[in-house]
């Protein structure tokens, strides 16, 4: 889809103002809201981080979000889809700032996040369509609920657990909202198109202070919104926006974080450890035990988040039913990758 140069520009300058708001407030929560990440055995940096900069991104995609509900003509989505979004989302940032002063238990979160994706799913933001491989285009039914609850659970917590390193998973959702923005203007999905901008402003400002070394951190209110929001318009994109971006689009964008987190959990469970406890050896910490610098773990993974995204416009130009085909490449590199560092990571006995 082709949109007017007008069009174009109106929409960077939006960007831009959001992106300048983002920065603001990264800003004042690095200066004024000194929450700090002490470090301990567990962390990956060694002296007292404000971790309050999530709050930024937050802040700054729900003003916009604002502004595309009261101005936008073309790209909406249903009332009760918007708010339902936009409710959860923020309910979610909410206690998950507040479990960043208090630190909650592993299962108060997820008990937070289930209440959130309920609320959602009577909201009406359901997948109820999916195309599976030999069985084509099925309409999901009851089970639509239950795949949503545990898609937008699962990204969630991934996204949480992969915020372990500068400028991580800030850098990757920076550039995996930006293919999300380019895939879902090229396929018409217009509401997906203009809050994947909200969302490459909103991360952006705040990366400013994050790139490593990082000065600033997103603590949970800011990883675990990005989850969600990543989730959830995979949803709203694949069922509810007017162009029906392929649910698989995002799941390709994210596929790095979601092998890490589902190679790491497999990995932990046969090893009988406690799964819900914090640790330190997820693909990316075994990475940087080795030696690695944040900087050169974080660039590795930008490169990943790049191909990823190439990957993802070639998915969409399949026909629906060959499209799961589009991930075998990912799998069996993000699987060599895993195979080299915990070859690596037992020879010096980091696992």
């Amino acid at each position: 889809m082709i949109i007017s140069v007008s069009a174009f520009l109106t929409h960077l300058a939006f960007a831009a103002a959001i992106f300048i708001v983002s920065v603001a407030l990264t800003w004042f929560m690095m200066r004024r809201v000194r929450i700090l990440d002490m470090p301990s055995e567990r962390s990956s940096h060694f002296r007292p981080v404000p971790k309050s900069g999530g709050v930024a991104i937050v802040a700054a995609f729900a003003l916009a979000a604002l502004v595309i509900y009261f101005v936008a003509d073309i790209a909406r989505i249903d009332d009760r889809h918007f708010w339902g979004f936009l409710v959860t989302a923020l309910l979610l940032a909410i206690v998950s700032f507040v479990d960043d002063i208090n630190q909650k238990s592993f299962f108060a979160k997820v008990g937070t996040q289930t209440l959130c994706v309920i609320v959602m799913l009577v909201f009406g933001v359901v997948v109820t369509r999916l195309w599976i491989p030999l069985a084509g285009e099925v309409q999901l039914g009851w089970t639509g609920y239950v795949l949503t609850f545990l898609w937008i659970i699962g990204l969630t917590n991934a996204y949480n657990f992969m915020d372990g390193l500068d400028g991580l998973a800030g850098g990757v959702a920076l550039i995996a909202a930006v293919f999300l923005c380019a895939l879902a203007l090229s396929q018409r999905s217009l509401y997906v198109y203009v809050t994947s901008y909200a969302l490459i402003a909103s991360v952006a400002g705040f990366l400013v202070f994050n790139f490593p070394p990082a000065r600033i951190f997103m603590g949970d209110v800011g990883s675990a919104f990005l989850g969600f929001a990543f989730a959830t318009l995979a949803v709203i994109g694949a069922n509810l926006d007017q162009g029906h971006l392929s649910f698989y689009v995002v799941p390709m964008l994210l596929f790095q974080f979601i092998f890490d987190t589902v190679m790491t959990f497999v990995r932990r469970l046969i090893a009988g450890e406690k799964v819900h406890l914090a640790h330190r050896t997820h693909l990316y910490q075994l990475l940087n035990r080795m030696g690695h610098s944040h900087r050169t773990v974080s660039l590795f993974h930008y490169a990943v988040a790049v191909a990823q995204g190439l990957g993802a416009f070639v998915l969409v130009e399949l026909e629906p039913r060959h499209r799961i085909l589009a991930f075998i490449p990912f799998l069996l590199s993000n699987g060599l990758y895993a195979h080299w560092v915990l070859r690596r990571a037992r020879a010096m006995r980091l696992v």
